[in-house]
């Protein structure tokens, strides 16, 4: 979008703007996803547990912005494949965590860094204080919207 087009509703609403470049930035990594042999859902799994393995679906659910059914479904296939296990939690039994199994654990580390060289791509493409602001800005909008009052 240039700078000098007169902004109509959709093109200067936030709320298109965040869905919009998620769309683009993603769909670009996802291509590279998809080659590796995942889909889309397989990879956000990963992506959470690569650093915080061990994750109860509900938690993982929200992370992968997935209905919890739906993520439950992913997780067994991705059992069946050999990328994650279930197992009981600790403290209480009645509780399943999901772990990244070695196969897993190569996978997601290497997916991970090429995601990061990917973003380091698209920020590079920001002057400096935009792409050291962008982060910050969002993680601060998420909190808000997560606040009970958010409206």
């Amino acid at each position: 979008m240039s700078e000098t087009q007169n902004d109509t509703f959709v093109t200067g609403y936030l709320l298109y703007l965040l869905a919009a470049s998620s769309e683009q930035a993603s769909a670009q990594f996802h291509d590279h996803v998809r080659a590796r042999g995942l889909r889309v859902p397989e990879w956000r799994v990963l992506a959470c547990l690569v650093d915080n393995d061990g994750m109860m679906i509900t938690r993982l659910a929200r992370l992968s912005l997935m209905e919890q059914s739906r993520m439950t479904r992913i997780v067994d296939q991705m059992d069946a494949r050999g990328l994650v296990t279930r197992v009981a939690d600790s403290n209480d039994k009645r509780r399943v965590r999901v772990r990244l199994t070695a196969e897993g654990r190569d996978l997601a580390e290497a997916l991970v860094k090429d995601a990061r060289r990917h973003e380091t791509r698209l920020l590079s493409a920001l002057a400096d204080t935009d792409a050291a602001r962008i982060k910050g800005v969002l993680r601060t909008l998420l909190d808000v919207l997560d606040r009970p009052d958010a409206t």
